[in-house]
């Protein structure tokens, strides 16, 4: 498993329109921002979007699959994520509307808390 360059890529020239895409390597994957936002993380050769209860429905209609992970307890564990509408790989315009709906929901997420340096 490794981060897919052409992948990143592709993302960011589909929406240089929108903003400038960015990437940060995590865990044999990148977590992708849009202006600072998150939005994506490609990871496992695919791009999974950023959901939320908000946007869960339109994801449910397109069938796209929460992202899930094994733990090391033998149970499964999930994040807010789903797998990325096939159309978004070759169409510029799909891959804006999608990146969209997860742009709002990365905005709707709380924001992290910063550490007090003591």
């Amino acid at each position: 498993m490794g981060v897919d360059a052409g992948l990143i890529e592709w993302v960011a020239e589909a929406l240089a329109p929108i903003g400038t895409v960015t990437s940060r390597r995590m865990m044999g994957g990148a977590t992708l921002y849009c202006d600072g936002t998150i939005f994506a993380i490609a990871f496992d050769e695919g791009l999974w979007f950023k959901a939320d209860a908000e946007s869960d429905a339109a994801w449910e209609a397109a069938d796209c699959a929460r992202f899930t992970y094994a733990k090391g307890d033998g149970t499964t564990g999930s994040m807010n994520y789903r797998r990325a509408p096939d159309d978004v790989y070759d169409d510029a315009d799909a891959m804006r509307e999608w990146a969209g709906l997860a742009l709002a929901a990365g905005a709707r997420a709380p924001k992290p808390k910063r550490k007090n340096k003591r």
